[in-house]
């Protein structure tokens, strides 16, 4: 990966931006490092701010480097340009409606993208943010979101959850009819409680908004069908597959004798012409 395309945060990757108070979090699994409880994993004593981290230093949770966190609030060491007054939003303690939840999760990223993200170097200005395709599953609420800098499935809670007691960046396998998914606990003022499972980051792979939302709908739908079921999580298997997308067309195969079982990638709308031209 070549360094313009690595996220590089809100610092620009220059530690002195960071304030000695700033939390950060990863963008890979969103944990959050707190400088005022340091890191057990690494044996980094509280009171050590993220610039002063050792080099070794890398996500304890999902073993990301450290220049894929962002600030997340905390003092900051340089001036900053000012940003939007914050959404104010009413204490969430479960969806009611889906339109209530989709308006939450929908304004929370829009200011992250507003006071944090623009013009950040993972940013695809080619997108906004945008929520996909949310339905009751149970209780719950199952969608996706879009955003300039990632594609996430994301799990609402329900009306008889509670989930004030997630602990951010706690991974979790959840199954579907489909196979089994890695989900991110999340907990995100102005949202609450969250659980987020991520399909894409960076985006530069999508051209229009119209292509991303396709992807998101298309991910939606192979959830849900058996067919593709395979053994293991399949978050991987779809980046994996959008990659070989992306690349250069091999020399034709001869035509197998059998027929072969159809791929993610074809049921998640990336294996035709017409979804690389949507």
């Amino acid at each position: 990966m070549s360094a313009a395309s690595r996220f590089e945060g809100s610092y620009l990757g220059d530690a002195t931006r960071i304030g000695a108070a700033t939390r950060m979090e990863c963008k890979i699994c969103w944990h959050v490092y707190d400088p005022a409880e340091g890191c057990e994993h690494w044996q980094v004593p509280p009171g050590t701010g993220f610039a002063a981290l050792p080099g070794h230093w890398r996500c304890p949770v999902c073993d990301g480097a450290r220049d894929q966190f962002m600030a997340l609030d905390g003092d900051s060491a340089v001036a900053e340009t000012p940003v939007p007054p914050a959404v104010v939003v009413a204490p969430v303690t479960g969806p009611t409606l889906p339109t209530e939840a989709i308006a939450r999760l929908e304004a929370a990223f829009r200011e992250i993208h507003t006071a944090q993200m623009r013009g950040m170097p993972i940013v695809n200005d080619a997108l906004a943010v945008k929520a996909v395709g949310f339905r009751r599953h149970g209780e719950r609420w199952l969608g996706a979101l879009v955003t300039p800098w990632f594609l996430n499935l994301v799990l609402l809670p329900g009306e008889g959850d509670e989930w004030s007691d997630l602990v951010p960046g706690t991974k979790e396998l959840i199954e579907f009819p489909s196979g089994w998914y890695e989900f991110v606990h999340a907990n995100r003022k102005g949202v609450g409680a969250y659980k987020a499972c991520s399909l894409f980051s960076p985006m530069f792979e999508f051209s229009s908004m119209l292509q991303a939302t396709e992807t998101a709908s298309a991910a939606l739908v192979s959830l849900f069908d058996p067919a593709i079921r395979e053994d293991g999580a399949q978050t991987a298997e779809i980046r994996r597959r959008r990659e070989e997308e992306l690349a250069p067309p091999p020399d034709p195969d001869p035509v197998p004798a059998e027929p072969l079982r159809p791929s993610r990638r074809a049921l998640l709308g990336m294996g035709t012409g017409d979804a690389a031209d949507a």
